[in-house]
């Protein structure tokens, strides 16, 4: 079995509507799936989830309220749908979990440092972005611990947030820029758990990328797709001031692709990542690579086209960028497309080295590239420095399921190698995005939110990473972080963390921010731990801010074995 649909009686009276839901398929041992409908005091009509193919001799659905505390249970439609084919898991490429069922397809998002829960968006409407009227964002929020999602109408920022740039300020607050309301800036406080409307963009934009400059300011560049179409050069915005400056000079020419749709797709979804001296590196998705300083008007310079000894890597829009090693300046590639959509994807993957700013950067060929070629995927950084990389299809057609890649790969950086994982039977492509939790699990969701259209999902999964299980497929023993000397640290200092045992590695991650294939947020810093004493052990904090961007990082521990502990929230401040 692969699905289930549950139907609620749509005629008065009402009584009897269930308002939770979980379902439970077993054969031998109990392996849980879930059908689940949380999101208001009373069901929707329908309700449906998908998950990962098992086999069940029966299925039970147990009635835990009904939506007005009646005592009645009613149900007007039940159905299991079977799986074309089942092929077991297999151990020590991860494991995936059932779906998490949303009200809206979860297009964006980030991790709420604060609490850990996820928070999620679509856009004015839960299963479309089309026609919109601006002013408002359907949000959601997932609660790791209590498995709770809960609804939100954002409408106190007037502001669409659908196919924006997302980026978490110096401050750790997330600065959500342009979309369907072009020109609006809104910011989500993690302290204060509340939406603050914020000034306008200088220029209107829409899918463009945005990224966090080493003094915690926010830079975006280009997103044609909202407002005129027509050259967008860079802007910078101020959390103190909360002021966005024109930078005249940080033209976006340089980073164009050449799209067959032109300018329309060309300044879509820039690798920008935040660098040494408020610059900006920006990595694609053109093959030209460029550095964007934002002081004064700004300025850019040329950094080298991405190539290695087997040629030049084409324009690879919709492809993944991730800076695995930021001690090193080490970023590394994966696949896209020439062009926007119609055009098929690569497997290329490369390695690229930046320095000082300015300078041209190094690019080597990553391994033999990946197994797949894959356009509008995900990937996400690891606490290990490995890279999982999941979704995508082979032909870019947006809002089409068609050509999906459903065997996700790890790239591990020390062997240079990709390594199979876990394959999924849920379809991943465009509008999808993926984020990786303090618990060290990524959170992979969405796709579609084309209105009347077989391809929008509500929903997400959890991928469990191989070095949360043992041999046989059970639950690691993780080390755990019982203390840490500060939560607030300035670049350069140092930091004592407690363990509950003996670890040997440890590394800070980024808390992450995703939409449209663009995490630009997430990084990852190793750590070198000295003892201080019977389970405790002392790091420093890079002394650059230009490697240690301020924000909230994760702090990961790991023992012998790999396995990482659950994450503690470090802010690191300038």
């Amino acid at each position: 079995m692969a699905s289930l649909l549950f139907l609620d009686k749509m005629v008065l009276p009402t009584d009897g509507s269930l308002a939770t839901i979980s379902s439970s398929a077993r054969m031998g041992k109990l392996g849980d799936l879930l059908l689940r409908q949380e999101h208001g005091t009373q069901m929707a009509q329908r309700s449906f989830s998908n998950f990962e193919t098992k086999r069940a001799r029966y299925v039970r659905i147990v009635a835990v309220t009904e939506a007005y505390d009646g005592p009645w249970t009613s149900i007007a439609e039940f159905n299991v749908y079977k799986a074309a084919t089942y092929t077991a898991p297999k151990t020590g490429i991860g494991m995936w979990g059932p779906t998490l069922d949303f009200p809206i397809v979860p297009v964006a998002g980030a991790v709420d440092p604060g609490t850990g829960k996820v928070l999620v968006w679509s856009s004015y409407y839960h299963d479309t972005m089309n026609g919109s009227p601006g002013g408002m964002t359907l949000t959601s929020l997932w609660d790791p611990e209590t498995g709770i999602i809960t609804q939100r109408e954002v409408f106190e920022t007037n502001h669409d947030m659908f196919c924006p740039g997302i980026s978490m300020d110096g401050t750790g607050q997330i600065v959500v820029t342009g979309g369907n309301n072009a020109a609006r800036t809104s910011t989500w406080d993690p302290v204060k758990n509340q939406w603050v409307s914020a000034p306008d963009m200088k220029i209107p934009r829409g899918y463009q990328s945005s990224a966090t400059t080493s003094n915690g300011k926010v830079f975006t560049i280009g997103g044609s797709w909202g407002g005129d179409r027509t050259f967008k050069p860079g802007e910078i915005f101020d959390p103190s001031s909360r002021k966005w400056t024109l930078l005249q000079n940080a033209k976006v020419e340089p980073m164009l692709t050449a799209d067959a749709q032109g300018i329309f797709r060309s300044d879509n979804h820039a690798w920008l990542f935040g660098w040494k001296g408020e610059t900006i590196f920006q990595a694609g998705p053109s093959s030209a690579m460029n550095w964007y300083y934002t002081q004064g008007k700004g300025t850019v310079k040329p950094a080298g086209k991405r190539q290695s000894s087997r040629g030049v890597d084409p324009d690879s829009m919709c492809g993944n960028a991730v800076m695995f090693d930021a001690v090193k300046g080490k970023i590394v590639t994966f696949g896209g497309t020439p062009n926007y959509q119609d055009s098929y994807a690569t497997t290329n993957a490369h390695i690229i080295t930046i320095g000082t700013p300015g300078t041209q950067a190094s690019v080597a060929f990553a391994s033999n590239g990946m197994y797949y070629p894959r356009v509008f995927h995900t990937s996400v950084l690891l606490p290990d420095g490995t890279v999982f990389i999941t979704g995508g299809q082979e032909y870019a057609i947006p809002f089409e399921d068609s050509t999906p890649q459903l065997t996700p790969e790890l790239y591990v950086p020390d062997s240079d190698t990709f390594i199979k994982q876990q394959p999924n039977s849920i379809v991943r492509t465009y509008h999808s995005m993926s984020i990786l939790l303090p618990d060290a699990r990524v959170f992979n969701g969405g796709g579609g939110l084309c209105g009347d259209c077989s391809t929008n999902h509500f929903d997400a999964q959890i991928f469990t990473p191989s070095y949360l299980l043992t041999k046989d497929g059970k639950p690691a023993i993780r080390p755990k972080i019982v203390s840490v000397s500060a939560t607030t640290i300035k670049v350069g200092g140092s930091i004592t963390v407690t363990t509950g045992g003996v670890v040997n590695t440890a590394s800070l991650i980024r808390y992450g921010t995703a939409t449209h294939t663009v995490n630009t947020d997430q990084r990852r810093i190793p750590l070198t731990l000295t003892g201080a004493g019977k389970n405790k052990y002392t790091f420093k904090v890079p002394g650059d801010s230009g490697i240690a961007l301020p924000g909230y990082w994760m702090l990961f521990v790991m023992n012998s074995a790999g396995v990482p502990s659950v994450a503690s929230t470090i802010k690191v401040t300038t």
